[in-house]
C-alpha cells in the first residue's frame, strides 16, 4: 500500500512525542504482524484505557500524518500485536471502487435474484466530521460503551478512511481479505457522509457519522450498503431485514458499528 512518510519511528527516542508537538500519555509503538516484525512501526498504542476528553491529546498529530484511533484491546483477543495485521497483503484503497466492491459482495450474500440497488447518494457533511468524531469518541471510551477495553491510538494514515488498510487490519478476513477494498467504501462515506474511522477492534470497526441519513428511504438504500459491506449487521438483528436494520441503525445515527465473525 502507498504510504507517506511514517512519523511514529521518532516516538522510540522521544515517547512523549515532544518533537511532533504531542504531549502522549505512556504507550507502546506496535510492529507485529502475521509474520513476524514489520520494518517500521505500525501504530501507537496508549499503555491505559482511555477516558472522555483524551482523543484531544492526539488532535496535533495529524499536523504530522498521524491520525487518532481507539482500539480495543478488551474482549479477549489482547492489543494489536495479537491482532495478526498483515500489511504486507493490503493493496491500495485508491485502486479500487466503491460501487463494485459493495455490488461483488451484494451478490455474494444477498437473496437470489434481488439485484444490487446501487449507492445512494447523499449531502454535503453538515457538521465538521472531526467535531463529531471526536464526540463520537468520548462516547466509546465511556463507562458503559461499546468497546471493553478502549486504548487511543495514532495511525500513519492519508485519510480515516485509510486507517484500517494502513496497519493491514484483518478483522473482516472471513468476508473481505483485503482492508483496502473496504477502505475505498470507507472512502465513499468519508465523502458523502462525513464518516470518520473511530473504533477498531479485534473484529469490529466503527465510525463516526457528520451527515447521516434523515429520511427513511435514504436510510433503507444505506442499509443495503451496510449488508454489501457486512451481512451479519443485518443478518444478526432481532429484526433481520433492511427496512428493520434502517430504522434502528441508520437513520440520524452518528455512529456505525459494524462487526465480522
Amino acid at each position: 500500500m502507498a504510504t507517506l512518510p511514517n512519523p511514529l519511528p521518532t516516538l522510540a527516542a522521544d515517547p512523549g512525542g515532544r518533537a511532533l508537538g504531542l504531549r502522549l500519555p505512556a504507550g507502546v509503538l506496535v510492529d507485529t504482524t502475521d509474520a513476524g516484525s514489520w520494518h517500521e512501526p505500525l501504530l501507537w498504542c496508549a499503555r491505559e484505557r482511555s477516558r472522555p476528553g483524551d482523543r484531544e491529546l492526539l488532535e496535533p498529530a495529524r499536523r504530522s500524518g498521524l491520525l487518532p484511533v481507539v482500539l480495543d484491546v478488551g474482549g479477549g483477543h489482547g492489543g494489536p500485536d495479537r491482532w495478526e495485521l498483515a500489511p504486507a497483503d493490503v493493496s491500495y484503497p485508491g485502486d479500487h471502487d466503491a460501487e463494485e466492491v459493495l455490488a461483488e459482495h451484494w451478490a455474494r450474500h444477498a437473496a437470489d435474484g434481488d439485484p444490487w440497488p446501487g449507492a445512494d447518494t447523499a449531502p454535503p457533511a453538515h457538521r465538521d466530521p472531526d467535531e463529531v468524531a471526536a464526540e463520537v469518541t468520548d462516547t466509546l471510551v465511556d463507562d458503559g460503551g461499546p468497546l471493553k477495553d478502549p486504548r487511543l491510538a495514532l495511525v500513519p494514515a492519508r485519510r480515516s478512511a485509510d486507517v484500517p488498510a494502513a496497519i493491514g487490519w484483518t478483522g473482516a478476513v472471513h468476508h473481505e481479505a483485503d482492508p483496502a477494498r473496504l477502505g475505498a467504501v470507507l472512502r465513499n462515506w468519508e465523502d458523502r457522509f462525513g464518516i470518520r474511522v473511530t473504533g477498531l477492534g479485534f473484529d469490529q470497526l466503527l465510525v463516526s457519522v457528520a451527515a447521516p441519513p434523515t429520511t427513511l428511504a435514504d436510510a433503507r438504500a444505506v442499509a443495503a450498503e451496510h449488508f454489501a459491506f457486512c451481512p451479519g449487521n443485518v443478518r444478526h438483528g432481532a429484526d433481520p431485514t433492511l427496512r428493520a436494520y434502517a430504522e434502528q441503525q441508520v437513520l440520524g445515527r452518528r455512529t456505525w458499528h459494524f462487526w465480522w465473525d
